[in-house]
């Protein structure tokens, strides 16, 4: 079985049903669907008895938080690759995996962009995936998870961490990616609709600095995380800019130069 989608849902009837609409209608057909939900008291039971054909595997149960819910996703998986399509976000249309499939990747990690719509200024965007993949990248930002597909291989090293409540996906990036060096291609075009109407993400945006800038200091020894902090006063432009310099022996040494001489000029 090629791909293993998993959708968590909880008091979302709505967002759900589009999920689920976007996902039983891929022309691709060698996938499993499964669904986890928390429990809902808003219906989402009945949505789920309505598509029951059309999955592989339900539950509605009281869980401990979305993280544990993908973890149980996890568990009842067979594909060789693992995507989150969680209840309000939506393939971008019908062709998604398809065209996904044609490009024959083997890597670890497939990612591609989200697509972005707020219906009330009609104004839309696509995420703009980073340059390269480095531990500058996850001490700025993280990647469109949704967009994301996983080997299943991969969750027998790494599940996500319960402990956490809205990063442990951009954990799970840092220790595979970073700390494992886990190979990653690049799908150069939407893989899902996003809701902008939710996101853990957005909604406890507070949370996720604290649990982020703990997750580094632990991670991450004193140095080198301060000196991620300086790089990124930087924008990212300008910083892949910088080190594209520095991987040009002349280039570097007319750099190196000029740093020197600012540095005077700063000191006189």
């Amino acid at each position: 079985m090629k791909y293993s989608i998993i959708t968590v849902n909880y008091n979302n009837k709505d967002g759900l049903h589009k999920t689920i609409e976007s996902v039983i209608h891929q022309t691709f057909r060698d996938f499993e669907y499964i669904i986890i939900d928390g429990g809902s008291t808003d219906g989402s039971a009945d949505v789920l008895r309505e598509y029951d054909k059309d999955i592989d595997y339900w539950v509605s149960e009281p869980d401990k938080g979305i993280y544990h819910a993908m973890n149980k996703g996890i568990a009842q998986a067979h594909g060789e690759y693992i995507n989150f399509m969680n209840s309000g976000d939506c393939f971008y249309d019908n062709e998604r995996l398809k065209m996904l499939t044609s490009n024959h990747f083997h890597s670890d990690i497939i990612i591609g962009s989200d697509y972005w719509y707020n219906p009330e200024n009609g104004k839309d965007f696509s995420t703009i995936l980073p340059l390269q993949l480095d531990m500058y990248t996850f001490f700025k930002g993280s990647l469109p998870h949704q967009s994301t597909f996983f080997k299943r291989s991969l969750f027998c090293k790494f599940m996500y961490d319960e402990t956490l409540k809205v990063v442990s996906d951009w954990k799970f990036y840092i220790q595979t990616i970073i700390g494992e060096g886990c190979s990653v291609d690049y799908f150069n075009d939407v893989i899902c609709r996003k809701d902008l109407e939710d996101g853990v993400g957005f909604t406890q945006a507070n949370l996720a600095n604290i649990e982020r800038s703990q997750f580094l200091t632990h991670y991450l020894p004193i140095g080198i995380h301060k000196h991620y902090e300086t790089l990124t006063k930087l924008d990212s432009s300008t910083f892949y800019k910088f080190m594209d310099i520095c991987n040009t022996p002349k280039s570097l040494q007319y750099l190196t130069y000029a740093i020197k001489i600012i540095y005077r000029l700063r000191h006189k």
